[in-house]
């Protein structure tokens, strides 16, 4: 499971620095939601079902409204790729063989640890055999929310609709 966090890490770090050195505003945008969404898959791959899921719907609505926003705004003819810079790929380099040390550390040292736990036992699933059990307070947020489910909807074509505002405002 550690490895499949790691991976996720890494291509969190990658997604990252394309959105630090990004060549062009559109790809700036592009790694900002490829970046929200690995984000929230290390928070699922955590145990933590309900947050992953609720901030892929409200960040990633949102994101999709920004990348919409870069894509009308800053639409190039010929954009600048990531190939002509040295930069970026020197930064990737180094962040991709940092994280290769850190797995190899964590897998032939016993006493090197990434998180400590201790003291946030109501922020993790208890996990017992193959049974996962999650305190009451995330069942008592799922069910707020799948009664207020019109909430969602109404927040989600709000976003939706942004999006058509924004190009059509932008639009030449």
């Amino acid at each position: 499971m550690m490895d499949y966090i790691y991976l996720l890490s890494m291509m969190f770090l990658t997604g990252c620095l394309g959105l630090a050195l990004k060549p062009s505003p559109i790809y700036g945008g592009l790694c900002l939601v490829i970046s929200g969404f690995l984000g929230c898959l290390m928070v699922l791959g955590t145990g933590d079902s309900f947050l992953g899921l609720m901030v892929f719907l409200i960040y990633l609505g949102g994101m999709l409204v920004v990348f919409g926003y870069t894509t009308a705004m800053a639409t190039e003819e010929y954009p600048e790729t990531w190939s002509s810079n040295l930069l970026f790929f020197s930064f990737f380099v180094t962040g991709f063989l940092m994280e290769l040390f850190l797995i190899y550390m964590f897998n032939c040292c016993d006493e090197v640890g990434l998180i400590s736990l201790e003291g946030y036992s109501s922020w993790v699933m208890y996990e017992v055999d193959d049974l996962g059990l999650m305190l009451e307070g995330g069942a008592g947020v799922a069910a707020m929310y799948s009664c207020a489910t019109w909430m969602m909807v109404l927040a989600g074509w709000s976003l939706f609709a942004g999006i058509f505002i924004i190009i059509e405002i932008t639009r030449d």
